[in-house]
């Protein structure tokens, strides 16, 4: 059971951010760092990715775990309050961003999936972003 109230409960999520978030601002900075330049949320697109390096046709998505479902990360778990309005919430985050990425990639976009929990080991990530970009 939830120990908010419902007012504290819906200031508390109004407050969680979808863009300019730390991991996003992680990827960015490492990105940056490469000397690569890229828009932002681009609306034109479907989804409006996170990171677009248009002359390179390359998107980066930047994703929460817990939003959108890390298969087996243990941040994408399912509250056990509300069962009834987050899995249904979360499923549908999870048939978006599939459809959104199979909408990029048909328009001819090459799409990196960053999850958060993978912006704690920078090296590792910083070595997966160069192979994405020159490859």
């Amino acid at each position: 059971m939830d120990t908010l109230t419902p007012q504290r409960r819906s200031a508390n999520m109004s407050r969680i951010r979808s863009r300019d978030t730390s991991p996003e601002m992680i990827v960015r900075r490492l990105v940056h760092g490469m000397n690569y330049r890229f828009r932002l949320h681009v609306v034109s697109l479907p989804g409006k990715p996170d990171i677009v390096l248009p002359r390179l046709k390359r998107i980066i998505e930047v994703r929460g775990c817990f939003w959108h479902q890390h298969p087996g990360c243990i941040d994408s778990h399912i509250p056990k309050s509300r069962i009834q309005y987050w899995r249904p919430k979360l499923e549908r985050n999870q048939r978006r961003d599939k459809e959104n990425g199979r909408l990029l990639r048909k328009l001819g976009w090459k799409v990196l999936i960053v999850w958060e929990c993978e912006t704690k080991s920078i090296a590792r990530l910083s070595r997966r972003l160069d192979r994405f970009l020159t490859g």
